[in-house]
């Protein structure tokens, strides 16, 4: 991606990774580096949300979040703009969709989408304007970042949790089942429920993969019994929206050695064995 700045700058891009892109604008005038750092494309589920990374820096010292103006427009025309934080320039059909997740301040431009629709797809480009302290209008320092922005790739159907079970689940000992989903909003986790009751022990864990990419991971610890063999175990996927996913696989618990049928036998012979020793003596007894 590279920024278009309003005034002649020497440029010079480059990329890192497949999913992120990474630009430097040299100022000849500080002596410094505006950079971004902002995802190259991205999957969004439709009626849901996505978060949209991105990191900036730029000459000069640091500067408060008052002194700076971020604003995500389309690629092809600046004036189309996707968030601005002056709501009436923002266009309709993203109007009480979009904000900023980031503090400008803190160098943080990531934008948060919501209620996704299947034309969001962009290219969303970023920009950033610094404003006078007086009339918090912009100076001349402006740049846009308008090569390789982020483009959404649209998913229409909830994509499905991946289950891991143990290979061998015994009965009568713990067992543990994990149940994950890859998704692309930070701000709004999905929810993963399991089929069994409440009794287990369900631990939960988010993880950052990378470009956007989070993974929300639910752990499940449950002692089987013999009544769970051949049962179905389900794991649901709830997406902010409404949107949901299952994925379910069927216990084979393996029974543990029970020699009842065995020993009860033996254990009554033996009784009855004893009893009848017990009569006979006594019966001897009683005719001596």
């Amino acid at each position: 991606m590279r920024f278009q700045p309003n005034n002649n700058k020497t440029k010079n891009n480059f990329y890192m990774g497949s999913n992120i892109s990474f630009s430097v604008v040299f100022s000849p005038v500080f002596g410094q580096t505006w950079e971004a750092t902002v995802v190259k494309t991205i999957d969004a589920l439709v009626g849901s949300c996505v978060v949209l990374p991105c990191t900036f820096n730029h000459p000069g010292s640091q500067l408060p979040s008052s002194r700076l103006r971020g604003i995500w427009h389309r690629k092809d025309d600046k004036n189309e703009m996707f968030y601005h934080e002056d709501e009436t320039k923002i266009q309709d059909s993203f109007k009480d969709r979009t904000k900023l997740l980031g503090h400008l301040g803190q160098k943080n431009c990531t934008l948060e989408i919501l209620q996704v629709k299947d034309h969001d797809n962009g290219p969303f480009c970023f920009r950033i304007e610094l404003v006078e302290k007086d009339d918090n209008k912009p100076n001349s320092d402006k740049f846009s970042f308008v090569e390789q922005c982020a483009e959404i790739r649209m998913l229409h159907d909830a994509p499905k949790p991946k289950l891991r079970p143990l290979k061998t689940i015994v009965q009568g000992k713990p067992s543990t089942v994990t149940c994950s989903i890859r998704h692309t909003c930070a701000s709004h986790w999905p929810e993963i429920t399991w089929s069994r009751g409440s009794k287990d022990e369900i631990n939960e864990v988010h993880r950052d993969i990378n470009g956007g990419i989070w993974e929300t991971e639910s752990i499940l610890v449950f002692i089987p019994e013999e009544k769970d063999d051949h049962t179905d175990l389900t794991c649901t996927a709830k997406f902010h929206g409404g949107k949901s996913s299952i994925s379910t696989f069927t216990l084979n618990v393996k029974r543990t050695d029970n020699y009842n049928h065995i020993i009860i036998p033996i254990v009554a012979i033996a009784v009855t064995a004893l009893i009848f020793g017990l009569l006979c003596v006594l019966m001897v007894k009683k005719y001596k």
